[in-house]
Formats: C-alpha cells, sequence, structure tokens
C-alpha cells in the first residue's frame, strides 16, 4: 500500500506545485521544476532522514513521470487555475495527509519509534509545501499557518495510534489522511491560527519599561 499512496502523494503535491507555477505565471520549464520539487521534496526528505539510500523517488522513475503528468494535465487545463488559489489549498491539503501517512508508517516499518515516526511524518508532509513555496517567491505555509503542521501532526498521530493498537494498516491509513485532510481544510475555510507572539508589542512594552527607569 505504501508505494502506491506514496506515488499518489507525489502526483497531488506535484499537481499543486504545477498550479503554483501557473498562478505565478511561470514558463514550461518552471512549471515542471516547481512540480517536480513539490512532489519530490517530502519523499527525499524522509529517505534522508531514515537513512534510505538511494532515495525512492530519484531511484524510481515512476516519481519524475508522475511529476511531469502532473505537470501535463496543469498545462492543459490551466485557464482560470491561475486565479484559483482555493485549488493549491485542497491540493496541498490531500499531499500533506498523503505525505504525513507514508512517512508516518514508512519510519514505523523501520522500527523507528513511536515520537521519531511522527516527527518523520511531519516532515515528510510539509517538505513538498515548503520547496513548492519558496521556488514560486511565498512563505511557505508552514510558517504562515499554524494548523498546517498540526494536520500533519493529526495525520502521524493517528497513524502510531492505529499501528499500536494493531488495527489493519488498510483502515489505519486512509482514516488517518482523511483526519489531516478535514483539520487542514477546515482550519483554511474558518481561519484557524493558534495566537501570533506580537514582536513589536513586546519591543514597545520593553522601550517603555526602559524610558520609566530613565
Amino acid at each position: 500500500m505504501t508505494p502506491a499512496l506514496d506515488l499518489a502523494g507525489t502526483f497531488v503535491f506535484a499537481l499543486s506545485g504545477a498550479v503554483a507555477g501557473v498562478r505565478r505565471e511561470l514558463d514550461l520549464f518552471g512549471v515542471v521544476v516547481t512540480a517536480l520539487a513539490a512532489g519530490i521534496a517530502g519523499g527525499v526528505l524522509r529517505d534522508v532522514l531514515l537513512d534510505q539510500s538511494p532515495p525512492t523517488a530519484l531511484g524510481d522513475w515512476r516519481y519524475t513521470a508522475a511529476c511531469v503528468l502532473a505537470s501535463v494535465v496543469v498545462l492543459v487545463w490551466h485557464r482560470g487555475l491561475g486565479r484559483a488559489a482555493g485549488i493549491v489549498v485542497l491540493l496541498d491539503a490531500a499531499g500533506l495527509a498523503v505525505f504525513a501517512v507514508t512517512g508516518t508508517l514508512r519510519a514505523l516499518t523501520l522500527s523507528v519509534e513511536p515520537v521519531g515516526a511522527i516527527i518523520v511524518g511531519v516532515l515528510t508532509g510539509i517538505g513538498g509545501g515548503i520547496a513548492r513555496d519558496l521556488l514560486v517567491g511565498e512563505i511557505p505555509f508552514v510558517l504562515r499557518r499554524d494548523v498546517y503542521a498540526l494536520a500533519a501532526l493529526a495525520g502521524a498521530v493517528a497513524v502510531v495510534l492505529g499501528y499500536q493498537l494493531g488495527l489493519p494498516l488498510g483502515f489505519v491509513a486512509p482514516l488517518a489522511a482523511i483526519v489531516c485532510f478535514v483539520t487542514r481544510v477546515l482550519a483554511w475555510r474558518r481561519g484557524w491560527n493558534l495566537q501570533r507572539v506580537r514582536a513589536n508589542d513586546g519591543l514597545e512594552s520593553t522601550d517603555v519599561r526602559e524610558r520609566r527607569h530613565d
């Protein structure tokens, strides 16, 4: 199941990368590069962390093919995509869910401890989105949307709990992916975010205290 999910996540994340490239009006090569980076970055990071050499995405032509196919799909049906920010979010949420699940499962099958497996799952999930956003000149979702990483965390924790309870992976993986996807989409639709620390407020308070001492 994991290779199929891995390829599915690669394709979906590559779609999000290609759409982001179209929205930024990149040329054909730029769209393909963005799709490729978004599609394989998370899996490569996962395999590096797990000491899997060479990374699966670099040793199996199907991953590159999936990214190129995603680019072609977007380029053929690109009309309207340049303004459809919601499409990127939905595709990104799907890729985040699949990679968080496959990353956690891969770590568990290699006897990584539960906490370590969760960390690997979260990093696998956010890797593709970070690569995509950096290439198109945007602040990565994970740095401006707190629930992005928390959604990956929810999916990874669900995988570990199911695995520890001995539940069938055919049941655990889809359920965990749904948990991650729904969490991410709900956070986007409803504007959920954690409390942010306002640096200026802190600086102003410090200045006020210093003036009082003077």
